[in-house]
C-alpha cells in the first residue's frame, strides 16, 4: 500500500498525475512537469491493488509509481460523433 497524491493538470482537461505522497513530484521528469503545468492537488488516498479506480487500472498506477515515480492518466478519447456536432450536414436536416 502507498499513500497516493493525485494532481489535476490546469492545461489539459481530465489529465491527472498519480504520485507517492512521500516523494511528491520529485521523480516526475521536468519535461512532463512543463507539459502538465502547475499541478492542482485533488486528494491523497491509500492505494492498494484491490482498490478500484474510476478510469485507471490500479495495478498500472501502482507499477508506474513504483517504476518511474508517477502514473499519468490521459483524457479519454473524444467520440467521433462529438466532433461532428457543429458541422452543417444537409442529410441530417440541420442547417
Amino acid at each position: 500500500m502507498i499513500i497516493c497524491s493525485i494532481y489535476r493538470s490546469p492545461r489539459k482537461e481530465e489529465m491527472y498525475l498519480y504520485v507517492d505522497k512521500k516523494e511528491a513530484m520529485s521523480r516526475v521528469p521536468d519535461a512532463l512537469k512543463e507539459m502538465f503545468g502547475t499541478p492542482v492537488h485533488l486528494m491523497d488516498m491509500p492505494l492498494t491493488a484491490e482498490r478500484k479506480l474510476a478510469r485507471a487500472d490500479t495495478q498500472k498506477v501502482l507499477d508506474g509509481i513504483r517504476d518511474q515515480g508517477f502514473y499519468l492518466q490521459m483524457p479519454p478519447p473524444k467520440e467521433d460523433y462529438m466532433l461532428d456536432i457543429h458541422i452543417n450536414r444537409p442529410e441530417s436536416g440541420v442547417r
